[in-house]
């Protein structure tokens, strides 16, 4: 005889007890939020905007940054208007559509750029260590298709981990997160939720797994070939590029979602899990714009001319062109 189960209801809306405590606590809060989705705002748009429009960033290593801004805006803006208007207006709840929709585009938007920090990595490794080759591998028609696999994969990713969660039934409504995250999802779900959602897991398991091999091979073989190089600047200027990169990638990015995703629920403190899903949902986004192309002489100087209203270096439509490698890196 099957085991009826229990307080299984066609959910309308579900509850989002992200930012709990006092009224003032929750504005606090939100005014926080609200001031770092700003800078994300502006500074990943400026990007869009530096780039596009100065053609001389139009190269593979700024067609990525510009993309990674595209990613960055899509993955913050999936889930903190909602949980800042729930905030302000003093309400926890969110459709269900809503919910199926924010799953999808933030596992999307995620799991790209982790995707496209291993394709960035691959394109400072042919820079670095093929400078003479690195023209005819990272040829524009290379770029595009790099960049749309990368979005193929990153869209099957989403769409099997949603709908692997919204084909269980739950038990409550209740999610303890500011947005409608997956391993809080799990926690209501009244099926046993991490049986029914193993080939999503391990697909995503394999794609991470695959990032952080290629990441660290690319990586030893670009400090391999920057401790070969004699002059003491170009060290410098490697090290400048490339330990940044390996900071947001490893110590927020990867690391923190990583830990999220594969630790029990059960057993997970929620404030934990609310410092834990800032870390890797608000600040890589915010720190890209900074780490990746605020700190870069060739950005300064755009943002400069840009500034300086001098737009005779802006053409509107500018083909991507392959320069050397040794000036952007």
């Amino acid at each position: 005889m099957m085991e009826a189960v229990p307080n299984v209801t066609v959910m309308e809306n579900f509850q989002l007890l992200g930012f709990l405590g006092d009224r003032e606590r929750q504005i606090l809060q939100s005014l926080i939020i609200s001031a770092m989705y700003l800078a994300i705002l502006m500074g990943n748009i400026l990007i869009i905007i530096l780039i596009a429009v100065n053609r001389h960033l139009h190269t593979p290593m700024y067609f990525f940054l510009l993309n990674l801004s595209i990613l960055d805006l899509g993955s913050t803006s999936t889930i903190i208007p909602k949980s800042l208007s729930n905030s302000i207006m003093n309400i926890r709840l969110i459709s269900y559509s809503q919910c199926v929709a924010q799953v999808f585009f933030f596992v999307f938007f995620v799991s790209s750029d982790l995707l496209l920090h291993t394709v960035m990595a691959y394109d400072r490794y042919v820079a670095i260590c093929h400078p003479l080759h690195y023209a005819s591998v990272m040829k524009w028609s290379s770029c595009i298709q790099m960049a749309g696999g990368t979005l193929m994969c990153c869209l099957l990713n989403a769409a099997l981990h949603t709908g692997t969660v919204f084909s269980m039934p739950f038990c409550s409504n209740v999610i303890h997160q500011f947005f409608c995250e997956i391993p809080r999802l799990l926690k209501i779900s009244c099926s046993d939720s991490y049986l029914n959602e193993i080939w999503a897991l391990l697909f995503s398991t394999a794609i991470c797994l695959g990032c952080f091999v290629f990441i660290v091979m690319s990586y030893v073989q670009i400090f391999t070939a920057v401790f070969r190089m004699p002059s003491m600047a170009n060290r410098q200027k490697a090290f400048s590029t490339c330990i940044p990169h390996i900071t947001v990638v490893f110590c927020i990015l990867l690391f923190t979602s990583v830990f999220t995703y594969l630790m029990p629920t059960s057993n997970s403190p929620y404030h934990l899990d609310e410092v834990l899903a800032v870390l890797y949902t608000v600040v890589p986004p915010l720190m890209n714009p900074i780490i990746y192309s605020m700190r870069n002489k060739d950005v300064k100087t755009a943002l400069w001319k840009l500034l300086s209203f001098n737009f005779g270096d802006y053409p509107l439509i500018c083909m991507f062109s392959i320069p050397n490698p040794a000036l952007s890196y």
